[in-house]
């Protein structure tokens, strides 16, 4: 890991060699940034609601999205009736948030991201694909893109100390807004400890994508490296495959380049360093 981020910031000025390394970038990135947004907003939202509305029985789910950029988070009833609005700023500050307890019904938008999350929670419930497992529970992010419609499925955990990636996955839908396609993202679910017991605070992490399909960092991956940097203060973030290495750092910069050449790369950087000469010492 040492070793990874010695080279990280020399291998940032190379132009990497991977497959339409800016493109593959710029699309994980834009993805994950897109999750992100919904899931601060639900993080942030939740807290809001369930301060202020005291009925829970009658809760019976939520859901985030941008209204002509307003990040909103939405919570309905069990009738499918809206029942709590949650407005930010872009800064997402609670205490400029907006609330809205009046009860109403979906707005068009509103009722596209419903029926897709109604419809994911259904197939949540009856596909043997979905993994739960202590501490954790499944968050349902429905996201509509450029007319095209996801859910991905993230895990949570209530265990303090801890970064969970993993154990999601994504699904998509036809034009009826039925469930086409289920898939993981990761292999496994993967605990990243914040602080370690022997050596202290953690300043980076990585993991390694085994999915034939999902070779570089993952948009799900870049979510949860947003939500959880102001916990974490990792330098950077690497996800590494036999096909492509992928980097992260808190800037939200993200380079993608094959593995052989990464290792070629690291090898040169690594070597030439052992063999620069000890500059002299000179006695005053």
């Amino acid at each position: 890991m040492k070793q990874i981020l010695t080279v990280f910031a020399v291998l940032c000025t190379f132009t990497a060699k991977a497959q339409n390394p800016e493109k593959i970038s710029r699309e994980i990135n834009e993805e994950g940034i897109a999750l992100y947004h919904s899931e601060m907003t639900s993080w942030n939202g939740t807290d809001i609601f369930i301060e202020n509305y005291k009925n829970r029985e009658n809760i019976g789910g939520y859901f985030s999205y941008l209204d002509d950029g307003v990040p909103k988070c939405v919570f309905f009833s069990k009738s499918q009736k809206v029942i709590g609005t949650i407005s930010f700023p872009a800064n997402y500050n609670p205490n400029h948030a907006k609330l809205d307890l009046n009860e109403r019904d979906f707005t068009p938008q509103e009722t596209e991201y419903f029926t897709i999350r109604q419809n994911a929670l259904k197939r949540i419930q009856n596909d043997t694909i979905f993994k739960v497992y202590k501490d954790t529970s499944l968050n349902i992010v429905p996201l509509i893109r450029n007319k095209i419609k996801k859910v991905y499925v993230l895990t949570g955990t209530s265990a303090g100390n801890t970064v969970i990636f993993g154990n999601d996955y994504l699904i998509t839908f036809d034009r009826k807004d039925q469930v086409k396609n289920v898939e993981k993202l990761h292999n496994s679910i993967i605990v990243q400890k914040i602080n370690d017991d022997k050596t202290g605070r953690t300043v980076s992490g990585i993991h390694s994508h085994v999915i034939e399909n999902w070779q570089t960092m993952t948009p799900t991956d870049i979510c949860t490296l947003m939500l959880h940097q102001k916990f974490t203060g990792w330098e950077s973030y690497t996800t590494v495959s036999k096909k492509f290495v992928s980097i992260w750092n808190p800037n939200n910069n993200l380079m993608i380049m094959k593995t052989e050449d990464f290792k070629g790369m690291a090898e040169n950087i690594l070597k030439n360093k052992k063999e620069k000469p000890e500059p002299e010492k000179t006695s005053e």
